[in-house]
């Protein structure tokens, strides 16, 4: 299946730099570009879009305010973030206006492929960079191991036990211990409640 993306962000250096990449990937068409927030909300009313590539600083308003129109009026799409920021803040304030990931621009770029590829199939995907901070034990979750927060994240991008484990070069019963002592330390009971807490601690609230 073809992923049909738009492209925004201000530069249009960055634009060609990003459509040469993604076009490279069979599955991939850019199928259209934008300048700033309200020329992206205009391109998606009449081209066929799956998901937005979003930067957040540019003129006439920001990718975060966008991302949240975006979300109220199709939501349907999904908006990935692609910014320079780096502090969590950012990353919370995107989540919460309904994106369904964020990369960093200096990351690999291989990663921004793997981040279209998991928010198509209903993840949440983090730079590496950001992954580390957010892993940093703090609050309520102090009292999970370094590790069990890296499984709480993956456990937040909708992966399976079995995906975990060849991530983080474990075997499957490790995985599943992992969990078993995550919810044991926070008392959480089944899966659903699991995976909403996985969720809230990879948005920096839980």
């Amino acid at each position: 299946m073809t992923i049909k993306i738009l492209l925004v962000d201000d530069h249009p250096l960055v634009r060609d730099g990003l459509r040469a990449r993604l076009e490279a990937v069979p599955q991939f068409a850019v199928v259209a570009e934008a300048g700033g927030a309200q020329e992206a909300l205009e391109q998606a009313r009449h081209c066929a879009v799956d998901l937005v590539l979003m930067d957040i600083n540019m003129r006439g308003g920001n990718g975060i305010e966008a991302t949240a129109q975006f979300r109220e009026q199709f939501p349907d799409i999904a908006v990935l973030i692609l910014s320079m920021h780096d502090k969590l803040e950012y990353v919370s304030q995107a989540i919460q206006a309904g994106a369904r990931g964020y990369v960093l621009k200096d990351a690999p770029g291989k990663d921004i492929v793997v981040a279209i590829e998991t928010v198509m199939s209903g993840g949440i995907y983090y730079s590496a960079a950001l992954a580390r901070q957010l892993a940093k034990p703090q609050n309520q979750d102090a009292q999970l191991t370094s590790r069990e927060h890296e499984v709480l994240l993956h456990i937040a991008n909708g992966q399976s036990n079995k995906q975990i484990a060849r991530d983080l070069d474990l075997s499957v019963r490790t995985v599943e211990t992992h969990r078993l002592n995550i919810k044991r330390k926070l008392n959480i009971e089944g899966q659903a409640e699991l995976i909403r807490y996985a969720v809230q601690f990879a948005n920096g609230t839980p």
